[in-house]
């Protein structure tokens, strides 16, 4: 950046549906994971920040829970605080699935942008699977329901329109001086990182035999002496039979996905890892209110 160049900062909320792939785009923004990507819907349980440089703007990716209609309470707190991410945008962006279409969960989302007149950015994501007349109808069919500022087509997975979608909004994004550092990628701590990781990796490898009824959380991240790094983090499950699962025969699973985190976190940080992981029956977590404000989510919503 030359020195008396103009600078400009702001924050996009990522918007849409579950598994849109807004975690994707916000970790090829960055180009480090700061958001976990998984085939299962519902991955992201609050807001992840995202944060790069574009020209001499800084962009930070507000990388939302997906919406849909909510069934639980954790499902509730999810929805809200998503919600919440739009009004602290400067850009609001709903990302749409391209192959799945203009499907119901994506309909209510943008309905009720018409109707709260919330300015936004449509991206058609995806664009790898979708033939190119297919992307024109999405278009036209989205657009005759609400008028959107602007219609930006990529694929997030092989960086396709990406560019030109950054720059987009570099030159939209208010006047004024960076919120961060400029080698800041994420202001999430080094300790919910981990744990992220972890439950990626526990949903890769164990799928759909644990839907839901699993929550991560970091307790110790220690530096020692030798430079390495001690992280304890404990998975909790609501049954015996759940951990069961988890833990695997022989205690297989459990080293796998602790294994599969670990190496991850070391490419991640450059650090010597030394990973421990706990699984604990903690009965319906889902209405505990100290769960929740672990990831700033409100519990009653």
């Amino acid at each position: 950046m030359e020195k008396n160049e103009t600078t400009r900062a702001g924050f996009v909320s990522l918007i849409g549906a579950p598994n849109a792939g807004k975690s994707t785009i916000t970790n090829h923004f960055v180009g480090s994971k700061v958001s976990i990507v998984s085939n299962k819907a519902q991955t992201t349980r609050t807001i992840v920040k995202g944060i790069g440089i574009v020209d001499a703007t800084q962009i930070i990716f507000l990388d939302t829970p997906g919406i849909f209609e909510p069934k639980r309470r954790l499902d509730r707190a999810m929805v809200q605080r998503a919600w919440e991410g739009v009004k602290d945008a400067d850009i609001v962006v709903l990302v749409v699935d391209a192959k799945r279409g203009f499907d119901d969960e994506t309909k209510a989302i943008v309905q009720k942008l018409k109707s709260d007149n919330i300015k936004a950015v449509l991206l058609l994501n995806k664009a790898d699977l979708a033939p190119q007349n297919k992307l024109q109808a999405l278009e036209d069919e989205i657009r005759g329901v609400y008028a959107f500022e602007k219609t930006i087509t990529v694929s997030a997975l092989t960086g396709e329109g990406m560019d030109d979608f950054y720059h987009y909004l570099a030159r939209s994004l208010p006047v004024g001086p960076w919120f961060y550092p400029e080698d800041e990628m994420s202001d999430m701590p080094l300790k919910l990182l981990a744990s992220e990781v972890v439950r990626e990796k526990i949903f890769w490898y164990l799928h759909d035999e644990l839907p839901y009824a699993i929550t991560v959380e970091p307790e110790l991240w220690e530096r020692r002496e030798d430079g390495s790094v001690r992280a304890e983090i404990t998975i909790y499950v609501e049954r015996d039979n759940q951990k069961i699962i988890v833990l695997g025969k022989g205690g297989q699973m459990i080293k796998k996905i602790g294994q599969a985190a670990r190496l991850e976190l070391e490419e991640l940080l450059e650090d010597r890892i030394h990973l421990f992981l706990f699984v604990k029956v903690r009965e319906n977590w889902g209405n505990d209110p100290s769960r929740y404000s672990l990831w700033d989510l409100k519990y009653n919503v």
